[in-house]
């Protein structure tokens, strides 16, 4: 086997923003960081971000878009993790653990930028 993982790149307006959100809230350790671009990863999990001015990245509409999906084995043990970070973003930016239709068990968080990051595992 050669392929690792993707890693996709993050464009986000406010890079130190999305450290602070990737690395305190989220868990994320930073690899590389260096001007207006940082590598962060956890597990087999990274992301490639990189700054841009706001005005060249679509406006999120009103109810947040979906931008990532992470999939993960233990949905309730990252919830039970997380949580002590994810109370203190606004109101109304994390969207506790609850079951999809088509089957995976899912919670949302609205980032910085206003995308919405989901993990879920399968039911």
């Amino acid at each position: 086997m050669n392929f690792i993982r993707v890693t996709p790149f993050m464009r986000v307006p406010d890079l130190e923003a999305a450290l602070v959100f990737f690395n305190k809230t989220l868990g994320f350790d930073v690899g590389f960081h260096a001007g207006t671009y940082a590598y962060v990863f956890r597990e087999t999990v990274a992301f490639r971000l990189i700054e841009e001015d706001a005005s060249c990245l679509p406006p999120p509409d009103s109810d947040g878009r979906y931008a990532y999906y992470i999939d993960v084995e233990d949905i309730a043990a990252l919830w039970a993790e997380l949580k002590p970070e994810l109370d203190l973003l606004p109101p109304g930016d994390v969207q506790q653990p609850f079951d999809q239709p088509y089957g995976q068990r899912e919670f949302i968080v609205r980032m910085p930028d206003g995308m919405l990051l989901a993990f879920g595992q399968g039911i």
